[in-house]
């Protein structure tokens, strides 16, 4: 049998599947719940794919608050796809640590108001941005994850653009 020491930041810095399977390997080891097959993420109902156009609508209505903006663009980096139909989903601990936040429930109040944004710009209160499972894990629709990419990439894009530009 062969050991490894692993620091905090190491962990910390090391991607998501990585984390992930450290935290199912010390729970598995700590005997402190069942290991137990991966399976198909829960069915949410009415979770949307969003196009760009959509998550643009959903970015002006929560502009003005901040964590939820972190929140959203935090979504937009690559998440884990899995099951059929496919979902993202990232782990809600990762949400707080790259977006500062001090608690899983300011997270989760951030992704309530992007859902509610959501609902506002799609005029139909039955239609979710996110869902979340049992694990800890939220979960969208992977042409969101792609499209809130795209968002940032063209929000960045235009700020060079306007950098670059010579004054008048």
């Amino acid at each position: 049998m062969t050991g490894i020491t692993l620091t905090a930041e190491q962990i910390r810095n090391a991607p998501a599947p990585v984390r992930q399977w450290i935290e199912q390997e010390v729970i598995a080891a700590l005997g402190l719940a069942a290991p137990t097959p991966t399976a198909a993420p829960p069915q949410v109902p009415h979770l949307v794919a969003c196009s760009v156009e959509d998550m643009a609508g959903v970015l002006e209505h929560i502009r003005g608050v901040f964590p939820a903006v972190n929140v959203l663009f935090e979504l937009g980096r690559p998440g884990i796809s899995f099951g059929r139909p496919a979902v993202m989903t990232f782990r809600l601990m990762d949400i707080l640590h790259h977006t500062r936040l001090q608690d899983v429930g300011e997270v989760m109040t951030c992704l309530e108001m992007i859902n509610q944004a959501l609902t506002e710009v799609k005029k139909d209160a039955s239609v979710r941005f996110c869902g979340f499972d049992n694990e800890g894990h939220c979960l969208i629709a992977p042409q969101t994850q792609a499209s809130i990419a795209t968002l940032w990439q063209t929000m960045m894009e235009r700020q060079q653009a306007a950098r670059a530009a010579p004054a008048a």
